[in-house]
């Protein structure tokens, strides 16, 4: 018995045997790591376009994690189209959880999962300038002067767009890195791509003021009105309008999700 340590030495060292010729012990290749469920953790960083996020991870056994995700964010900028100069607002707010499922234990994962919170969406005003110019529809018209004995008041838009028809939504991604590694450690750098499944997207508007044909402002109409011609054609015209850029935004009812990462892994007591 005292003599055991030096012979499990040689088994793993190589050695001479018994009749004189040489022994060599085959390499030992290192191991995953086993915990138990719910033992280690992780917490972690990352960007997407669903905005900078927060992550924590739960080890659940080798082939297993549980992982839930926020992100936030928040933007202003201007843009310009059909003549409508606008000040828009993106609003990013998410959350949801996964199971990322690690099929060889480590590197290559699939996590199928809910975004069970999701506010995204951006919201624009835009006032015309009278005289302006703008189009709908393929139909050009021009925001009103003021004046007081009509009482006509330059055109003003309102608009918003929606990134959360389907609430909760589904979401499916692949990725490479485990934030919880199998063999020890603590740092990773997680990556994911895949797809939220959020529904089209709802774009929608109101316009109010007035709006003529010409820019000699001969002809001109309060758009709310429910019986002038001009008015009723705008009104159409903007629902045709609406129609084709909800057309064109139909794509992101599969929202893209490509995210970069890093997290910190650590033990509880029972962990082994």
């Amino acid at each position: 018995m005292a003599e055991f340590p030096d012979s499990s030495s040689s088994l793993a060292d190589g050695g001479t045997a018994s009749d004189g010729s040489s022994t060599t012990s085959p390499s030992i290749k290192s191991a995953s790591v086993s915990y138990a469920p719910f033992t280690r953790y992780a917490i972690g960083g990352s960007v997407s376009p669903l905005g900078p996020g927060v992550q924590v991870t739960a080890y659940v056994n080798r082939h297993l994690n549980l992982r839930a995700t926020g992100n936030g964010f928040s933007y202003n900028t201007n843009f310009s189209t059909n003549g409508f100069n606008a000040n828009a607002k993106l609003n990013l707010a998410s959350a949801g959880i996964s199971g990322d499922i690690y099929p060889f234990r480590a590197g290559f994962r699939i996590s199928p999962g809910v975004l069970f919170v999701n506010n995204n969406g951006l919201t624009a005003t835009s006032t015309v300038a009278p005289g302006t110019s703008f189009t709908l529809n393929g139909d050009t018209f021009y925001s009103a002067s003021a004046n007081s004995e009509t009482g006509a008041t330059p055109l003003n838009a309102n608009a918003s767009l929606g990134l959360h028809t389907t609430r909760p939504s589904f979401t499916i991604t692949a990725g490479w890195g485990n934030t919880i590694p199998r063999k020890g450690g603590h740092w990773s750098f997680p990556f994911e791509i895949g797809a939220a499944f959020i529904g089209s997207p709802a774009l929608k508007a109101n316009l109010n003021g007035w709006a003529c044909y010409d820019q000699a402002q001969t002809e001109c109409t309060n758009v709310a009105s429910t019986t002038d011609p001009i008015a009723l054609q705008i009104q159409g015209d903007l629902t045709a309008q609406l129609a084709k850029w909800n057309n064109d935004l139909n794509p992101l009812k599969e929202y893209p999700i490509l995210s970069f990462g890093v997290a910190y892994s650590f033990g509880v007591r029972g962990a082994h």
